[in-house]
């Protein structure tokens, strides 16, 4: 007949159980009871921006398979640095997310004198969101009006009547920024840098008249573009854009050979979040990313999904912001 299991025994057996557990990654009691409450993503820009969009089109499927909220919370100012310093701040228990940027995550290291976190340091990058290029825009009436019909009629224009046209951005920092830096210094032409805290508003100055040229992210300008309302001359990336065939490249329309600013969003969490958490995120977040609806819905857009490994997008952000530091230097841009 058994024996009653003694109190030492029943001791021995639960310690082994307990190391089984935490042996296994993602099995962790802790880290098996999250999420037990609400997400929140940072958006460090205003409503409405291709970092607003991208993050929302995640936030139904993380919501249904995770079975808690997955919230969008807009913190717009400073290039994105304060939406990205609030999470940098964040406890790292997975609650807190940010969609960051280029420009949080690859340029804002050498633009800005002083960066309150570290693009690297701080964070635990979770999973490269899309890549996008930027398109050169400006108001459909306003350039017939200036009988402006390419980059090259932009330039001849910009080159004659100097000082005279200003130039809309997302805000300091930011790829939509550096982009028309790189042009203004590539060409020889002034434009003054209008700073808006988002590329909604920055839209809305724009269509409104307030500023002549802009280089957004092309899914946040592409349905003005379809709509008539935006006339758009060049895409900054090396190849021209599935979403706008017909559209050349800056280094085919100007022609400046090597010229290539794109945007990339990528989700990431404080540094010191359980790798558990980390990596679940990125399987769900691949898996939705690959998804037909999102994918195709995106691709319309512009954008090309990822869903990579945290370990590539680390290797990403590292080489970035190498890659953007030149560009600065080139550009003269700088944010004290």
């Amino acid at each position: 007949m058994p024996q009653p299991l003694n109190v030492s025994r029943r001791v021995v057996l639960a310690s082994a159980a307990g190391g089984l557990i935490s042996a296994v990654p993602g099995l962790g009691l802790a880290q098996s009871a999250w999420p037990s409450k609400a997400v929140k993503i940072v958006v460090p820009f205003a409503p409405g921006g291709t970092t607003d969009i991208l993050a929302r089109a995640l936030v139904p499927e993380l919501t249904r398979v995770f079975g808690q909220p997955f919230v969008v919370e807009n913190r717009s100012g400073a290039g994105g640095n304060i939406g990205a310093e609030q999470v940098a701040k964040s406890a790292p228990d997975g609650y807190t997310l940010l969609m960051g940027t280029v420009g949080t995550h690859g340029i804002n290291k050498s633009l800005f004198a002083k960066l309150p976190y570290d693009p690297q340091k701080d964070f635990a990058p979770i999973t490269l969101v899309a890549g996008v290029p930027n398109v050169m825009v400006m108001n459909t009436e306003r350039a017939k009006a200036l009988g402006i019909a390419s980059v090259p009629d932009f330039i001849r224009y910009a080159r004659s009547h100097p000082g005279t046209l200003n130039m809309a951005s997302s805000g300091s920092g930011t790829s939509i920024h550096l982009a028309g830096e790189l042009f203004k210094a590539s060409n020889g032409i002034f434009m003054t840098h209008i700073p808006y805290g988002g590329s909604a508003p920055a839209l809305l100055g724009l269509l409104s008249g307030q500023v002549d040229v802009m280089f957004d992210n092309l899914p946040s300008a592409m349905a003005f573009i379809k709509a008539g309302k935006l006339k758009a001359f060049a895409v900054t990336s090396a190849q021209r854009s599935g979403a706008l065939p017909d559209v050349p490249t800056i280094a085919e329309a100007a022609p400046l050979k090597g010229f290539e600013a794109t945007s990339w969003f990528g989700l990431l969490a404080p540094a010191g979040t359980p790798p558990a958490i980390v990596n679940r995120l990125q399987q769900e977040c691949a898996k939705a990313l690959s998804s037909p609806d999102i994918k195709e819905k995106l691709l319309a857009q512009g954008a090309i999904p990822s869903g990579n490994t945290p370990q590539e997008f680390a290797a990403l952000i590292d080489a970035e912001i190498k890659k953007w530091a030149v560009v600065v230097k080139v550009s003269g841009a700088s944010v004290d």
